[in-house]
């Protein structure tokens, strides 16, 4: 798959070189097929073995939000994931546990992975990072009390992680896009924007190829999610690949390959960013 070239011109070059300021070149280099033997490991935020250089703080004062799908306890509450909450236009159950790969490998434990390395990453280029959740061994939050922790954060932008259960032949990331419903409507069009940004970074430095069996190149818009229907800044949600698929799975379950989506969620974060 060739880079989504609308990265490449010179507000995304300023923002490279922030990135490379703020120490994210070893988390860009894994997309360039580093394999780490350690898949099974939690993981540590990623190490730069240098501070951000002076004047290169390029999120200070920003507020981000990061919305890790799932939790790891969720199977073990039924009744917990069956309390209904309104989503801003329906009722619906409080969650789901999340897929898995055919190996067990849980959406819950990818997406709390890739959320952590994207947190380390944020603090390091200056922003104060919210999360939805504290760690990966417990129940919830619910769908709607994960959006509500973002808005009463007043984030300036908030990204929502998942990886998908999809055809078994069906591979790639899909970006999900908010449908105006009343407290989002002020929030559209900034988050389309922000959609392109994570689309063309997650292309640019990811090996994931843009989903062949969701959406269209890579986008669908979704009235159906509360974290979507409820938000109050900017925000999308990235299926970062399908966990039905043997080929993502392999690499959705690397510790390198959840650091370059990190990293690939901050360059598009600072991107958005830089002109919003």
């Amino acid at each position: 798959m060739e880079p989504d070239h609308r990265a490449c011109g010179p507000r995304s070059r300023r923002v490279l070189a922030w990135l490379a300021a703020a120490g994210l070149g070893l988390a860009l280099l894994a997309a360039a097929g580093t394999v780490s033997a350690s898949a099974g490991r939690a993981p540590a935020p990623a190490s730069t073995g240098q501070a951000p250089a002076p004047g290169h703080m390029a999120l200070t004062g920003k507020i981000i939000g990061i919305d890790p799908g799932h939790n790891g306890l969720n199977y073990t509450s039924p009744a917990f994931l069956d309390r209904k909450i309104w989503n801003g236009r329906a009722w619906e159950g409080c969650d789901t546990t999340g897929t898995q790969t055919a190996e067990g490998y849980t959406e819950a434990r990818f997406t709390w992975n890739v959320a952590t390395y994207l947190r380390a990453d944020l603090t390091r280029m200056g922003a104060r990072v919210v999360m939805t959740r504290a760690g990966n061994h417990g129940l919830g939050p619910c769908v709607d009390s994960r959006a509500q922790i973002l808005d009463r954060a007043h984030a300036n932008v908030s990204i929502d992680i998942h990886a998908d259960y999809g055809p078994p032949a069906g591979r790639g990331f899909t970006i999900l896009e908010p449908v105006a419903d009343g407290p989002n409507d002020r929030v559209i069009r900034p988050s389309a924007r922000f959609g392109r940004d994570a689309h063309a970074m997650m292309l640019r430095y990811t090996k994931l190829p843009v989903s062949d069996y969701y959406g269209q190149n890579g986008y669908i818009s979704r009235d159906d999610l509360a974290g979507l229907n409820l938000t109050t800044m900017p925000k999308v949600l990235v299926e970062c690949g399908n966990m039905h698929n043997a080929a993502d799975a392999a690499l959705l379950v690397q510790p390198g390959v959840q650091q370059s989506v990190a990293a690939a969620l901050a360059a598009a974060i600072a991107q958005f960013l830089a002109t919003h």
